[in-house]
């Protein structure tokens, strides 16, 4: 069997990255790695093994061009309205909360908010298959 460990995105500023996804979804640096040319961060908190990895080119001045084969990445919460309410006065591009249906039924709920780089991040509400 394999276990899914981490994602791995592109960042242009460590630390603009770095202070959005603790302030957004409580993640903090589990560990910092620097190598020749770039250098990995990996973000995690306690409410799951699964990481983010930040990967940082030195000398990269130019955004990524983040294409369109990436999808997004996908968080679940407690408390959907409460952190959207705080995305939005924190500044963040938060989206507007949509319920999502599938034959009829309830499957979703759920705003999707974009990190410093673009990336898109959905926010679910935990329920059903999204706990």
């Amino acid at each position: 069997m394999a276990k899914m460990i981490h994602s791995m995105i592109r960042v242009l500023d460590e630390q603009r990255s770095v202070d959005f996804y603790r302030q957004a979804f409580g993640l903090a640096i589990a560990d910092r790695l620097e190598f020749d040319n770039f250098f990995l961060i990996y973000l995690s908190n306690s409410e799951s093994g699964f990481e983010l990895e930040l990967t940082v080119n030195k000398g990269r001045i130019e955004p990524y061009a983040i294409g369109d084969g990436y999808g997004h990445l996908a968080v679940s919460v407690d408390d959907l309205e409460a952190l959207h309410r705080r995305f939005l006065a924190l500044g963040f591009e938060a989206g507007k909360i949509v319920d999502f249906n599938h034959n009829g039924a309830p499957l979703a709920r759920f705003f999707f908010v974009c990190d410093p780089d673009g990336y898109k991040i959905e926010v679910l509400q935990r329920a059903g298959r999204y706990l």
